[in-house]
């Protein structure tokens, strides 16, 4: 298989691992606050990651690569509270369509700059898969309260911390794949630990471990295969196809839930799966 073909491969495994961890974090804020869910997921992710470094004498990255994941880390866990907020502020729809949309616009105006522009099919495939972020994650209002400016503003913030993270991660991963992902998690977990500080979650603070480990360890085995994509190929192919995984969750929600997708989250899905397979060649 082709250095492209490896990339979007890849980026789909992380894709569905981290389609699974928004679904059991989800499961989990049904019971306790999100913040919980996530910070308990982030910190003992970072105990399991150091100790297999450390216990297996893993070197440790260069001050580059290190500062590029701790940065990436940091900034990625306060572009999560505002994505939180943001969602808090009105209709989830089009907020949270705007933020998957930016998250992988980042990383492809990015790579345009230090890649180069990408091949034809490889065009249509990113702009195949940039639609279908739109159609899976976006859900118009219903007759709620709407996005009102502040929330798409906190979300369009959040969709470029997101984007930038993936970018950070991608120029950290020199230092290897473990130790950028241990970097990144202590650094989360400080940025998660001070917003729970700044503004303490309102609800019960218990019954969220379980959730929040598992949906921690999702999301780690997730950035670890999306790390090794962008390596492997170009880093707009592998944030484009890592970023289609609301359409895991959703799935999730249907087989586990029976919340049914719409047709236009069927659509975006069928688009995505063309664009997998653009992307492959």
């Amino acid at each position: 298989m082709n250095a492209s073909g490896s990339s979007a491969g890849l980026g789909l495994v992380a894709a569905t691992t981290w389609g699974g961890s928004d679904f059991v974090g989800g499961l989990g804020a049904r019971r306790a606050p999100a913040l919980l869910v996530v910070a308990s997921g982030h910190i003992v992710s970072l105990l399991i990651l150091l100790a297999y470094c450390l216990g297996i004498h893993l070197a440790p990255p260069g001050v580059h690569s290190l500062l590029f994941a701790l940065v990436g880390g940091f900034e990625g866990s306060l572009a999560l509270a505002l994505f939180y907020r943001a969602l808090a502020m009105g209709e989830m729809g089009l907020t949270a369509a705007l933020t998957g949309l930016l998250t992988a616009l980042v990383p492809v105006s990015f790579s345009f700059f230090t890649d180069g522009l990408p091949s034809r099919v490889t065009a249509l495939g990113l702009t195949a898969g940039l639609g279908a972020i739109w159609l899976i994650t976006h859900s118009p209002a219903r007759g709620g309260r709407g996005s009102p400016p502040k929330a798409l503003l906190l979300g369009s913030l959040a969709g470029v911390g997101f984007g930038a993270q993936l970018v950070l991660f991608k120029m950290g991963s020199g230092g290897g794949l473990l130790w950028t992902m241990t970097s990144a998690r202590a650094a989360g977990s400080l940025a998660m630990v001070l917003v729970i500080l700044v503004a303490p979650p309102k609800g019960p603070w218990r019954g969220f471990w379980q959730t929040g480990v598992a949906a921690g360890m999702l999301d780690t085995i997730g950035n670890l295969f999306y790390l090794r994509a962008a390596q492997l190929g170009r880093l707009d192919v592998a944030a484009v196809v890592c970023s289609l995984y609301p359409a895991g969750t959703i799935l999730l929600a249907g087989f586990v839930l029976h919340e049914r997708p719409t047709r236009r989250q069927m659509v975006g899905m069928a688009l995505a799966l063309g664009a997998v397979m653009l992307l492959s060649v």
